[in-house]
């Protein structure tokens, strides 16, 4: 049973991750003209990254968070199957850990993207 809870949240990191990667390619698809711009008047590639990154890492979070909250929804259901299941503070704080670091992971190309781009190129962009 372990082993086949381990195998389903792979697969949900990896699903989530992908969905965080289009989310964000996206974002710097909408927002090319805006980096040219901040590129243009001088924006370091660290600062363009750091600000994808950062907005990664939100976006993964928040679903963490959604993640958490439905997880203690559930809660009382797997009691009335009686299914003993306790809420721990270490398992929260696991899960919101491993959100960001999905953000991070699957945000990180993107990100490189939109600071490894070409200043003219962007605000030429349409």
């Amino acid at each position: 049973m372990s082993l086949l809870l381990l195998a389903v949240a792979v697969v949900v990191l990896i699903v989530s991750g992908i969905g965080i990667m289009n989310v964000m390619f996206v974002t710097v698809k909408e927002r090319t003209k805006e980096i040219g711009t901040l590129k243009a008047i001088g924006a370091k590639r660290k600062e363009i990254l750091s600000q994808f990154l950062i907005e990664a890492v939100i976006i993964s979070l928040v679903g963490g968070v959604i993640g958490v909250i439905i997880g203690f929804v559930t809660i009382p259901m797997l009691s009335y199957f009686e299914l003993p299941a306790v809420a721990s503070v270490n398992g929260v704080f696991l899960g919101l850990v491993f959100s960001v670091v999905t953000g991070v992971f699957f945000g990180f190309y993107p990100a490189y993207k939109a600071a490894d781009l070409n200043p003219i190129e962007a605000l030429r962009y349409e």
